[in-house]
């Protein structure tokens, strides 16, 4: 076999923050203050997102992650360093622990304008935190193939980012309750199987002609194929407390992409799964975390969720050296260990049985490991 060159899976991450008020632990809007600093700084690399208490960034493209972890550690800082200089803290959950949507300020912008006219209610209370990952593509048509495979291991990495157990002042019973809050939008969850780019562009053709969407970019699927660049975006999972948590599933989302186009190059397909078992553990991963069970649909039976992030390392191995991001992988025992960012939040209301320490927790740990 010839020496592929995985030169081309390069990575791009977004992560969005909240603005916390540090005497009342409450989400608050920071009116672009921190937006508007930081375009100073990192230019575009930060920007405003539809509730005023959201601060969305994203990186340079990265040619591996390394250059992703400073990027990132970067970003992080200088977010953190612009908010207290304005009073404010940040942090990174997918929800907040108990604020309420209902007091947030939507930010006055004719796309936020036109989104809140269309899905009401649905998009006023969707305060959710979310990190994206894209992944570099030789071309479309084989961005389209390795995102009908990886479809497969979105609920495996979901389940370690789990992040959001609480919801306006509730413990959800929830590892993950961001996505049962994003659920209300439409076009959102696994996607369907696509056979080729072209059927996938005639879609959103289709949607765009029939006023479905204006664009392409109002489908919010976990994983889609960028509308213009030859990337595949990883959109399913909560934004991790830490940097280490984002780059590690970064390095997993580039290793499984690596791994699929390595196969395809040999002949040889991954099994293809229908939307409707995807979605089964997709439920099981955002429910129970890393703590529940996944069904491995070859053997048709459950198998704890931890196993089977076992079995998705060995799968990836082979390709990991080829893109330098072992240190970055081998992380996930520390995960599984320590527990999700979920985890540790409900240990901390367990402990002390009040959010607003949850709320300490998170801005404490936003900087964590920098």
């Amino acid at each position: 076999m010839t020496n592929l060159s995985y030169k081309h899976f390069t990575i791009g991450v977004e992560e969005e923050y909240m603005v916390i008020d540090p005497i009342t632990r409450e989400l608050k809007s920071h009116e672009q203050k921190i937006v508007h600093e930081g375009q100073k700084v990192i230019k575009d690399k930060v920007k405003a997102e539809m509730h005023q208490a959201v601060v969305e960034v994203g990186t340079d493209i990265c040619q591996d992650v390394d250059e992703a972890f400073m990027d990132v550690s970067a970003l992080r800082k200088t977010i953190s360093g612009i908010a207290e200089s304005l009073g404010l803290w940040v942090g990174a959950s997918g929800t907040h622990p108990f604020s309420h949507w209902q007091s947030q300020l939507i930010t006055e912008h004719v796309r936020y304008n036109e989104i809140v006219n269309e899905l009401q209610e649905a998009a006023r209370s969707n305060l959710i935190f979310g990190l994206h990952v894209h992944v570099g593509m030789d071309n479309r048509e084989m961005a389209i193939h390795i995102a009908n495979s990886a479809r497969y291991f979105l609920p495996h990495i979901y389940a370690l980012s789990t992040n959001s157990p609480f919801w306006e002042g509730r413990t959800t019973g929830y590892k993950s309750f961001r996505t049962k809050v994003f659920d209300k939008f439409p076009r959102t969850g696994i996607p369907d199987y696509f056979e080729s780019i072209e059927a996938y562009d005639s879609y959103i053709k289709l949607l765009v002609k029939t006023n479905c969407i204006d664009n392409a970019k109002k489908i919010w699927w976990d994983l889609r194929v960028h509308p213009f660049f030859n990337t595949v975006e990883f959109r399913i999972c909560d934004i991790p407390m830490t940097v280490q948590e984002s780059i590690t599933i970064a390095a997993l989302f580039q290793a499984i992409c690596a791994k699929l186009y390595k196969l395809r190059t040999q002949n040889l397909n991954f099994m293809m799964y229908s939307r409707a078992l995807i979605t089964e553990n997709k439920w099981r991963a955002g429910r129970y975390g890393i703590d529940g069970s996944l069904i491995d649909f070859g053997k048709e039976s459950e198998v704890n969720t931890r196993i089977l992030i076992y079995e998705l390392l060995d799968f990836i191995d082979d390709i990991v050296p080829h893109l330098g991001s072992r240190h970055a992988i081998a992380n996930v025992h520390n995960m599984l260990e320590g527990g999700t960012g979920a985890d540790r939040q409900l240990k901390k209301y367990s402990e002390t049985n009040s959010l607003v320490d949850v709320v300490d927790l998170i801005h404490n740990s936003f900087l964590a490991g920098i």
